[in-house]
């Protein structure tokens, strides 16, 4: 995913630079944290057909600016929820994608009794 790509969604023009550097550190947060439920290593790239998911999350990561640790917001009607988890919406797709590439996640863990 592109800085351009989350400015389109965004709907902001991409000539517009004001707010470069966070839209930047939250793509950059969100292919970590994606990385990481991928099981990849730290210099792996996130495989093309999941790129809509480093989107996705990072418009909620942007929109969620200023209120985050919160898990809901209302002001003069409006109200907003956020989800606990970015990644939740996307968990069957990511366990598709791990179970296609044959990764194994790592959080069984092993006892050595002496």
């Amino acid at each position: 995913m592109e800085l351009n790509d989350l400015k389109t969604m965004l709907q902001i023009k991409q000539d517009d630079t004001k707010r470069d550097k966070i839209l930047n550190l939250i793509i950059k947060n969100t292919k970590q944290a994606l990385s990481f439920k991928l099981g990849l290593k730290v210099d792996d790239n996130i495989p093309s057909e999941l790129d809509f998911i480093l989107l996705e999350v990072s418009v909620k990561r942007y929109n969620r600016l200023a209120n985050e640790g919160m898990s809901s917001y209302s002001q003069e009607g409006q109200s907003i929820t956020f989800s606990t988890n970015d990644f939740d919406e996307f968990a069957n797709d990511i366990a598709n994608w791990k179970d296609e590439n044959s990764v194994k996640d790592n959080n069984s863990g092993a006892f050595l009794f002496i």
